[in-house]
């Protein structure tokens, strides 16, 4: 369908998923802030471990729901590992802040790779949108395909230096409770603002009549 007529609808809103696996990501870490909070006003001596076990066990039930839902494997593995490990540092060093120091490092190392991914023309949310069309590297061989995921790709460099610096400052602050609040306005609000905003960038790239990311125009 040639741009500009009638309502389009977003192709990558569907194939990249909506809000809720980010919810998922945030719920261990507000229950780890509840917990802990709750944990040191009644004056427990092991507040950080309270707060530590409730955001393995929340994370351990979101992973088993998503499962029986049939959510890819690697995905939910993530989501459950990134708490155990949270949880385990924190209770290492017995900082709670210290339980959002992985996510810091995540996002620093996905600024870094999405960065990098655009600089050498292979651009992560082609990857990523490839691998759920079925066709990885196909749009590879579509330049206009390619100038559009790199141009939609900053979106999400963006959403990443957005996170680093707002985190690492709060986690800097000794601020918990902060960045519980920031764990949560920064994680699914955001990426939906990116997908939202990811397939205007796309689509600017493309020629009319373009058939969109779901099929590659091969240039042979």
């Amino acid at each position: 369908m040639p741009h500009g007529r009638g309502p389009e609808t977003n192709p990558l809103a569907e194939l990249l998923g909506g809000k809720g696996q980010a919810i998922d990501a945030s719920v261990p870490s507000v229950a780890f802030v509840a917990v802990w909070l709750a944990a040191d006003a009644l004056g427990w001596p092991q507040s950080v471990l309270a707060g530590g076990i409730a955001a393995v066990v929340v994370a351990g039930g979101v992973a088993l729901w998503r499962h029986r839902r049939g959510e890819r494997p690697r995905a939910v593995a993530v989501g459950l590992l990134l708490a155990v490990g949270a949880a385990l540092l924190a209770l290492y060093t017995g900082r709670a802040q210290d339980f959002f120091l992985p996510r810091i490092i995540a996002n620093a190392g996905s600024l870094a790779a999405w960065l990098v991914s655009i600089a050498i023309r292979w651009p992560l949310l082609g990857l990523v949108v490839g691998a759920l069309t079925g066709h990885p590297t196909l749009w590879r061989r579509d330049p206009d395909l390619v100038r559009g995921y790199c141009r939609a790709s900053w979106v999400w460099v963006a959403q990443y230096a957005v996170r680093v610096v707002v985190f690492t400052g709060l986690w800097a602050a000794d601020q918990v409770v902060a960045l519980g609040i920031a764990q949560v306005v920064l994680t699914w609000p955001l990426v939906v603002a990116c997908i939202a905003a990811s397939w205007p960038l796309v689509r600017s790239a493309l020629p009319p009549g373009h058939p969109g990311p779901r099929r590659p125009v091969v240039h042979e």
